[in-house]
């Protein structure tokens, strides 16, 4: 758990095997995994205020669908506070597609209700007034959207999603399995929220805080493919 919190980016596991010595890659995955389980904590505040939300790709845009066709890539709906002109925390969460029915629940899971939601055009998004938010739409023109204008419309939520994308090809190497993306992004999501800590120390109370009390997780679990309640790959 040190070497987890002291490293700013994290560890891989190929990281870890080396730094501890262990004698099985298997070993040293396994307890990161275990780790990334006690990254979020149960019944966590949730976001309020002013927050951007849009959704992301990763693993890149399916060169045959337009802007929100999935096709073989994950889905990551993206919620970042807004705080002048920086940002505040973030939720992230994988999600089955860009309908409602998925990013509706989303906002209502991540951001307390009376918050101000901005988001783009996107249809999907009408249904935040009924579910108790107060809705600033950002409409890009064209029929696809323009890239440049979406971005400064949504800058944060475009940042972070940025970040979260090259944290995972600069520590990971990109080599995270797609069943396991959930549990990459409550690590991102652990040390984005405490970017400020000017003591490591304290992310190492938390995370060991909150991994005694979650239930253990034992290796068969770790490696079966999460069920549908944290969503789905397709």
């Amino acid at each position: 758990m040190w070497w987890v919190t002291n490293q700013k980016t994290g560890l891989s596991a190929l990281g870890l095997q080396q730094l501890l010595g262990f004698g099985s890659y298997e070993t040293a995955w396994t307890l990161l995994q275990k780790l990334r389980r006690a990254m979020v904590r149960p019944g966590r505040d949730r976001l309020s205020g002013h927050v951007e939300v849009d959704e992301t790709f990763v693993g890149g845009v399916d060169p045959d669908g337009g802007r929100r066709h999935i096709g073989n890539k994950a889905l990551v709906a993206v919620a970042v506070e807004i705080k002048g002109e920086g940002m505040g925390r973030i939720r992230l969460r994988r999600v089955r597609d860009s309908s409602g029915r998925s990013l509706i629940p989303f906002v209502e899971e991540a951001v307390m209700p009376g918050s101000t939601i901005t988001t783009d055009g996107w249809a999907a998004y009408l249904g935040l007034v009924k579910a108790g938010y107060l809705h600033d739409p950002h409409v890009v023109q064209g029929k696809t959207g323009n890239k440049k204008l979406s971005v400064s419309l949504l800058p944060r939520v475009h940042r972070v999603a940025s970040l979260f994308k090259r944290w995972l090809m600069g520590t990971h190497q990109g080599s995270v399995s797609r069943h396991h993306l959930d549990y990459y992004l409550d690590e991102f999501t652990f040390r984005f929220n405490r970017r400020a800590s000017t003591h490591r120390g304290q992310l190492f109370y938390r995370l060991a805080q909150q991994a005694v009390a979650i239930e253990p997780v034992p290796y068969s679990k770790i490696v079966v493919q999460p069920s549908t309640g944290r969503g789905n790959w397709s």
